[in-house]
């Protein structure tokens, strides 16, 4: 089972880790133009969903990842794919980059 990591709880993810974490914004590129998180204590992705299995080379086996998309479905599924592939630190940004506006910061805007 993934783990679900709400905004609101993220800052406490991050200080439980081990290592420096890798949050992977799974969305497309049009919707990191609308509205996109600042790198704060984590490493910022931006791989978009589809070109994830092309791009895995990319992504550390060795850190941990927090998966993000609009409303946290597409990223649940990378999530899961990258657990498939052996990677063993993944977690899920329950409700996407629309509950991180509402909990973790308003300056995010919402579509």
């Amino acid at each position: 089972m993934i783990p679900q990591v709400r905004p609101s709880e993220f800052a406490g993810w991050l200080q439980a880790q081990p290592t420096p974490p890798l949050l992977l914004d799974v969305r497309e590129p049009w919707e990191l133009q609308v509205a996109s998180v600042r790198p704060d204590g984590f490493e910022l992705v931006a791989i978009p969903m589809n070109e994830i299995p092309g791009r895995l080379a990319e992504l550390p086996e060795d850190r941990p990842i927090a998966c993000l998309c609009h409303h946290g479905m597409r990223s649940q599924n990378v999530a899961a794919f990258l657990a498939r592939q052996g990677y063993t630190d993944v977690a899920n940004i329950a409700g996407g980059i629309d509950a991180w506006s509402r909990e973790r910061d308003a300056a995010v805007p919402r579509y």
